[in-house]
């Protein structure tokens, strides 16, 4: 992932998999860009997961899943919320960029589908495998 090129592919990669209808077309796409031990971590997650998080006297925890199995279901239900509906999508804001060897950050914007207007997004920081493949993906939502 040296390349500019390279690195807008896999951004724009990684944000189509949570835009993609189809449920093995998107399956598909989870295996294609994730390590087969893939993790995603959801660092200091909603307001709403935290408060529930609280009144059951557990610390707020960052949120992981692992492996493609449960990657598919993150990204299917992330769909399902936001996408589906037709009100929203998912679109990479401004240029993907290197912050080391095999570490990319990518900006994402949550946009209204009627209006173009930017209701949501944040920042994901993925470290790549040897091939490419995302072994880490540290999801911050709300930074931009």
């Amino acid at each position: 992932m040296r390349n500019t090129f390279d690195v807008k592919q896999c951004a724009d990669r990684y944000v189509a998999q949570w835009n993609e209808p189809d449920p093995a077309t998107r399956g598909a796409l989870i295996r294609e860009l994730w390590a087969p031990g893939g993790i995603q971590v959801l660092i200091d997650p909603p307001e709403a997961i935290r408060n529930a998080a609280a009144a059951l006297a557990f610390p707020v925890p960052p949120l992981e899943v692992h492996g493609h199995e449960a990657l598919d279901a993150r990204v299917t239900r992330a769909y399902e919320m936001f996408v589906a509906p037709g009100e929203h999508v998912f679109r990479v804001a401004g240029e993907p960029f290197v912050l080391l060897s095999n570490v990319i950050g990518v900006r994402w914007s949550m946009v209204s589908v009627r209006d173009g207007e930017v209701v949501g997004g944040g920042l994901d920081i993925l470290a790549l495998d040897g091939e490419g493949r995302i072994r880490t993906d540290h999801q911050f939502i709300g930074v931009s």
